[in-house]
């Protein structure tokens, strides 16, 4: 057997968790149960991440992904259930809103990092939404999902954590959600939020935040919607903030022992990206940026910088982009955001060599790193390096918590380019399931299977998933 069958096979068991194909998928459960199983929520929690990518954005910025990543899982270590899987993502959207789904899956907006004064203001969000799970304060919740089909629950989860609305949801689905009391929201109760609170507190002070920044945060937010009455953030709507429970936390928070905090780089840096790439008037973003290089520590002098460099590259000022981007290397030799910034901007050059040499040496240096993995691959494929982009991105498919839909669509190109239709058909329906689109996902395995042709193995595996993909949509159209 080949290495691509061999690596192919290894896709297929984790994607599908080692089941054979199912004929129809089953209704998660009898009406009675109240409680999920951890193979019921962890389906659920699949199934909830997915539809997210059809009614909201899903950040797929590796940078990105990887700050929250990272941040969520320092705090998480220092929860109750620091062995657990948790999966943080950013939502692309202005809202300032955080929330828990099933089976560990915690999204928070891009507006509320925005509107976050300081890492620990961030954390203590998340620190808040990780107690939320700990402390199963949703179960309830899920447990009414054992209603409806998995891809039902799954939509209706996503819409009420979100605080949308489904057009498709059926009547059916409506009267499940009435019957247990979820209708368009979750409601936590005061008791669960304090609970929250509470732990959120003691998670914040073990992972080396200020508890402080609890109650600020809380208090700004309602301080700055006092006025807004419906329009008031999805967040607060969530988890109402009054003024006793801000005073109990900021009491709680006194508890601890006080002593200074100091933001990341990576918090800088992945709020000034954030900054720039949600940007509606760059010109006066400029100006922000020219203003904040001179006050503040060196670290936000840095991050000012790159906000910059990045908003210059985006203006096509190239030449700018590449010296501002070529000093912060100067001061931050080891920092991948700015060796990432400068690859780029060299390839907008035409300075290609430059740039490829610039990932080659950097991921010599940090060979772990999936990010620079991806980045790299993407600059291989933008370049026609078609089998180097297939070497570095293959091995990252058997690690199933590497496999992002970026990494599909990465590889889906990588095939097309080594003229292996099949493969790539087959990961771009992977791609398409994995962003909650049956319709696209059947339509690339389909194409897949019929280009499989005499490829017996791959055939078998494009057969498999088409079927497990039919079975899905079957359920979800039931």
């Amino acid at each position: 057997m080949s290495f691509v069958h061999s690596i192919i096979l290894a896709w297929l068991l984790v994607v599908s968790g080692m089941a054979a194909a199912m004929p129809e998928l089953p209704d998660m459960g009898a009406p009675s149960d109240t409680v999920l199983s951890p193979d019921e929520e962890k389906q659920l929690g699949d199934a909830f991440y997915r539809n997210l990518h059809q009614q909201v954005r899903i950040s797929q910025d590796p940078e990105i992904q990887d700050y929250i990543a990272s941040l969520g899982g320092h705090l998480v270590a220092h929860s109750e259930m620091a062995d657990r899987s948790f999966h943080f993502f950013v939502v692309m959207e202005p809202e300032i809103n955080a929330f828990a789904g099933p089976a560990g899956y915690i999204g928070v907006h891009s507006g509320l990092i925005l509107a976050s004064e300081s890492e620990g203001e961030l954390a203590s969000v998340l620190a808040h939404e990780i107690a939320h799970v700990t402390q199963r304060h949703l179960q309830r919740a899920f447990g009414v999902a054992k209603r409806m089909t998995l891809p039902m629950a799954a939509a209706s989860l996503a819409a009420i954590l979100l605080g949308t609305q489904v057009p498709e949801l059926g009547q059916a689905a409506l009267v499940a959600l009435q019957a247990g009391s979820m209708q368009h929201q979750i409601n936590f109760t005061r008791k669960n939020e304090q609970e929250a609170d509470r732990i959120g507190l003691r998670i914040l002070a073990e992972s080396d935040f200020d508890p402080r920044s609890m109650p600020a945060f809380f208090e700004r937010l309602q301080q700055s919607t006092r006025f807004l009455g419906r329009d008031i953030p999805e967040f607060l709507r969530t988890h109402p903030v009054t003024s006793s429970r801000i005073a109990d936390t900021r009491a709680r928070a006194n508890d601890f022992p006080y002593h200074q905090y100091t933001d990341s780089l990576g918090y800088l840096l992945t709020k000034t990206k954030l900054k720039v790439l949600t940007a509606t008037d760059r010109e006066e973003l400029e100006s922000e940026f020219k203003s904040l290089m001179a006050r503040g520590t060196d670290l936000q002098r840095a991050a000012a910088r790159y906000g910059l460099a990045l908003t210059r590259k985006a203006q096509n000022q190239l030449e700018s982009s590449r010296q501002l981007f070529l000093e912060l290397m100067k001061d931050f030799p080891g920092q991948p955001q700015f060796i990432h910034g400068m690859a780029e901007t060299e390839l907008a050059l035409n300075q290609t060599d430059k740039a490829l040499s610039r990932y080659r040496i950097a991921l010599e240096r940090f060979p772990a790193s999936w990010v620079l993995k991806l980045e790299y691959a993407g600059a291989l494929l933008d370049t026609g390096h078609f089998q180097d982009a297939r070497a570095l991105l293959q091995p990252l498919v058997i690690a199933p918590e590497k496999v992002q839909p970026i990494l599909l669509k990465l590889l889906s190109r990588t095939y097309a380019g080594l003229d292996k239709q099949a493969e790539a058909q087959r990961y771009l329906a992977e791609y398409h399931y994995a962003l909650g689109d049956l319709d696209k996902a059947i339509a690339h395995a389909e194409l897949a299977a019929k280009m499989a042709r005499e490829d017996r193995i791959l055939k078998a595996v494009a057969e498999e998933r088409l079927r497990y993909f039919r079975a899905e949509d079957k359920a979800r159209k039931r």
